[in-house]
C-alpha cells in the first residue's frame, strides 16, 4: 500500500557534495521573488527520495504550490550526476511552452552558481510536429485521408499550403506551433511524416538538416526534455527510441496519463484509410493486387453506411468476413513489395515511396487484426479490446475503432519497467485516496498474486484556506437532471446565482447542448454579457471573460481543465451536473463491464472516477491566487444524496460545505459589493 510519509535519506550520488534540494529551492525562489511554502518543499524533499530510492511517486499539489519548481530542482540536480536527461512529460502544449518559455530559463540561470555546469533544456514533440524538408521538396505520395468537397474548404487549404511554403524558407526550427495563426491538417500533413514514414536520417537527402533530428539532437545534449504524453508513450511501446536515453521521468498533469496514451493506441480503420493504402502502393506493384485492397475497401464502405453506431459485442459475420478480406488483400501488397529496406540508396524518392506505402498497408492490415482479435472470447474477462463504429460526418465518414479494456498492463512493463516515475497533479487523491488511478497506471497489484511495484502517495495539500476562501454549494432542492434539457428549475437557479455574483461567472456544463441552450435562454434574462464557448477561438473568449469582470462564460470539457482566471472576475463556477461518460459510450461502458466481469465494481471504478476527475478540475478553476474567493455550485442533487456522493465529495478541495441557496446568494452579494 502507498504511504505519505517521506523519510529523509542521505544523498549517496557520485557527487554528494552538490547543495541539497532544499538549498537550490531557495535559491530559485529568491530568484523569481517568490515564496517558499510547505508543500512544496515537502514535495522537493518527496522527489528527491524517489529519485534516490527508485521508487515511483503519485504527488497531488495544489495549484499555487509552485510544484514545477519542486519537481524540476531534484530533477536537475539528478541530470548532473546521471549520464542521461529527465524527461518532464506534459498532456498540454501551454505547460511545455510555459516550462520551457518560462520555468526553466529563469530556473537554470538561478541555478548555474551552483552546479557543475549551467541546466539545460530542450522540447521534444513527435516527428508529425516538424516539417519535413524533404516531402517539402521532393515528390511524395499525396495524403487525401480526408477528402475535402466543399470548394470553400480547398481554398482555404491551399492558402494554408501556400503560407506553409513560405515560413517553410524562414523557419529555423520547423516547429508547427511557431506556425502562427495555425493550418488545418489537411494543410500541415502535406509537410509532415510520421515517424514510421521517415526515411531515417542515414538515407533521407535531407536527413543532415532534418528538423525533427535536429530536435532530438539538442534533447540528447539536455539536463532536461520536455515532451508529451503521446510521446512518451509511442517511446516506451515502440521499438525504436524516440526519447534520448533516461532514467528519470516526471509526468505533470498526470490525471490526463491514462485518456492520453488510449489514444495513442486506439487503431481506427475506414474505406478511406484502405483507399489511401492502396493508392499509396499504387503502381509498385501489380494492379490486381491494389485492386483486390481497392474492392474490399469498398465492401466496408457499403457495410459501415448501413450499420448502427456504438459497441460491437458480437462480431457480425459479413463484418468479420470483410475485415478478414482486407487483412488478407492489405498482407498481399505488403508481400509484393518485397524488401523493406531498398538496396538502391540512390533512389530516395522510390524509397519514399515504398515506406510510405508499407506504412499505410501496415496501418490497414494491423488494424484489421486486432479487430478480428477482439471477439470470440469465451469468458469477458478474457476480452482484452472493444470494438465500435463511429457514426460518419460531413466531414468524415464512418470508421471502426479498437481500444484497449485497459493500458495498466502496458504502462506497469513499458513506462515503470525500468525508469523512476514521477507522477504529479492538482488531482490524484480520488475519494482520498490515489489507488483509482494508481491501477489506472498498473501500479495496484500485479497478475498472478506477484508483489506490486514500489509506490509512494503524497498529497503536499494546497497554499489556500479553501474552507475560508469558498463554498461548495450542492442544489439538493433541485429535481435530478434528466436527458431533455436544462429543466426550467436549472435555469432559475442559474439565473438568481449570477444576479447575485453580478455576473463574474463560469459555467461548466456536461455538454455542448446544455452550454449552448443554457446562452440562449439566459441571455434575454440576464442583464450582464454572456459568452459561449464556440462564439469564437476559446483562447479569445477567456481573454474578454477575464478583462471584463460582469462577463460569463459558458462551456464545456475544455473549459473544466484549461480556464485561469484569477481575481474577481471569477467568483462563481457553476457545474450543472455530475460528469459521468454517457451511458452509452464504448469504451466506458466496455471498461466498466469488464472490471465487473472481473469481480471489481464498474461503476466506481471507471464512471465515479471519470466524473470524481472533471468535478476537481471544475471546481479546481475558482482559487488561482491566495485572494481569490468564491462558490463552486453544483446543480445536481446527487451530489448530496447519491450513494456514491461522499467519494466524489472526498475527490473536491474542502471548501465550505452547504445545501441552503440563500446563505449562498448572500455571499455571493456581500463578493459583488467587496
Amino acid at each position: 500500500m502507498p504511504t505519505d510519509s517521506i523519510a529523509p535519506t542521505e544523498d549517496v550520488s557520485p557527487k554528494a557534495d552538490l547543495p541539497p534540494v532544499e538549498e537550490l529551492l531557495s535559491t530559485a525562489v529568491e530568484a523569481v521573488g517568490g515564496v517558499e511554502r510547505p508543500g512544496q518543499i515537502k514535495m522537493v524533499q518527496a522527489v528527491q527520495h524517489s529519485i534516490q530510492s527508485g521508487d515511483h511517486l503519485a504527488v497531488q499539489a495544489g495549484t499555487g504550490t509552485g510544484k514545477s519548481l519542486a519537481y524540476l530542482i531534484p530533477s536537475i540536480r539528478h541530470a548532473m550526476t546521471s549520464k542521461g536527461a529527465v524527461v518532464v512529460s506534459t498532456a498540454t502544449i501551454a505547460l511545455q511552452r510555459q516550462l520551457v518559455d518560462r520555468d526553466l530559463p529563469r530556473l537554470s540561470e538561478a541555478l548555474a552558481p551552483q552546479l557543475p555546469h549551467e541546466p539545460t533544456y530542450a522540447i521534444l514533440k513527435g516527428r508529425r510536429n516538424y516539417l519535413c524538408r524533404y516531402k517539402a521538396s521532393a515528390g511524395w505520395p499525396d495524403d487525401e485521408q480526408d477528402q475535402l468537397f466543399d470548394p470553400r474548404e480547398v481554398s482555404l487549404t491551399g492558402r494554408m499550403v501556400q503560407r506553409i511554403q513560405e515560413w517553410a524558407q524562414e523557419t529555423e526550427t520547423g516547429d508547427r506551433d511557431e506556425l502562427v495563426p495555425g493550418v488545418n491538417e489537411q494543410a500541415w500533413r502535406q509537410f509532415s511524416v510520421s515517424a514510421r514514414e521517415c526515411l531515417g536520417a542515414t538515407r533521407c537527402p535531407s536527413g543532415m538538416e532534418c528538423f525533427a533530428e535536429l530536435a532530438r539532437a539538442r534533447a540528447g545534449e539536455s539536463d532536461v526534455v520536455v515532451t508529451n504524453h503521446a510521446l512518451l508513450a509511442i517511446d516506451a511501446m515502440e521499438d525504436f527510441p524516440l526519447l534520448p536515453e533516461h532514467e528519470v521521468v516526471v509526468v505533470d498533469e498526470a490525471h490526463e496519463l491514462v485518456d492520453r496514451v488510449t489514444s495513442v493506441v486506439t487503431g481506427e480503420l475506414s474505406e478511406v484509410m484502405v483507399a489511401l493504402a492502396a493508392r499509396r502502393v499504387g503502381k509498385l506493384i501489380e494492379p490486381h493486387l491494389g485492386d483486390r485492397l481497392v474492392e474490399a475497401g469498398e465492401d466496408l464502405k457499403a457495410l459501415l453506411a448501413v450499420a448502427p453506431a456504438g459497441r460491437l459485442d458480437e462480431l457480425p459475420e459479413v463484418l468479420g468476413l470483410t475485415l478478414a478480406l482486407i487483412r488478407d488483400a492489405a498482407w498481399g501488397c505488403i508481400t509484393a513489395l518485397g524488401p523493406r529496406m531498398s538496396s538502391d540508396k540512390d533512389d530516395p524518392e522510390g524509397a519514399g515511396l515504398r515506406k510510405a506505402a508499407f506504412t499505410a498497408l501496415d496501418e490497414v492490415h494491423d488494424t484489421a487484426q486486432r479487430m478480428l482479435d477482439a471477439f470470440g472470447h469465451a469468458e469477458e474477462v478474457d476480452r482484452a479490446e472493444v470494438v465500435w463504429l463511429e457514426a460518419g460526418t460531413e466531414r468524415r465518414p464512418p470508421l471502426l475503432r479498437v481500444a484497449p479494456l485497459t493500458v495498466a498492463g502496458m504502462l506497469r512493463d513499458k513506462l515503470f519497467g525500468d525508469r523512476t516515475v514521477i507522477l504529479t497533479s492538482a488531482t490524484l487523491a480520488l475519494g482520498g485516496a490515489f489507488d483509482g488511478l494508481a491501477r489506472q497506471w498498473g501500479l495496484g497489484a500485479k497478475e498472478g498474486g506477484k508483489e506490486r511495484s514500489g509506490w509512494t502517495g503524497l498529497d503536499v495539500g494546497s497554499p489556500f484556506d479553501h474552507p475560508r476562501s469558498g463554498i461548495l454549494y450542492v442544489a439538493k432542492h433541485l429535481p435530478q437532471p434528466g436527458r431533455d434539457g436544462l429543466p426550467e428549475a436549472y435555469l432559475e437557479e442559474i439565473t438568481e446565482l449570477i444576479e447575485a455574483a453580478g455576473g463574474r461567472t463560469l459555467g461548466l456544463f456536461s455538454s455542448m447542448r446544455a452550454a449552448k441552450a443554457a446562452t440562449e435562454a439566459l441571455r434575454d434574462r440576464l442583464s450582464v454579457p454572456l459568452l459561449c464557448q464556440g462564439d469564437d477561438s476559446t483562447m479569445l473568449l477567456v481573454k474578454q471573460f477575464s478583462e471584463d469582470e460582469p462577463t460569463c462564460l459558458f462551456g464545456t470539457l475544455s473549459l473544466w481543465q484549461g480556464v485561469d482566471v484569477p481575481g474577481p472576475s471569477l467568483r462563481l463556477v457553476i457545474i450543472d451536473r455530475i460528469p459521468f461518460p454517457r451511458p452509452d459510450d464504448p469504451l466506458s461502458s466496455a471498461r466498466q463491464r469488464h472490471v465487473a466481469a472481473k469481480g471489481g465494481n464498474g461503476f466506481m471504478s471507471v464512471a465515479a472516477t471519470h466524473a470524481a476527475l472533471l468535478l476537481a478540475q471544475g471546481a479546481g478553476r475558482l482559487l488561482r491566487s491566495q485572494h481569490d474567493k468564491g462558490v463552486v455550485a453544483v446543480l445536481d442533487p446527487r451530489l448530496a444524496t447519491a450513494r456514491y456522493a461522499g467519494f466524489l465529495r472526498d475527490s473536491l478541495p474542502p471548501f465550505w460545505p452547504t445545501n441552503d441557496p440563500a446563505k449562498v446568494r448572500e455571499a455571493l452579494r456581500r463578493l459583488s459589493a467587496s
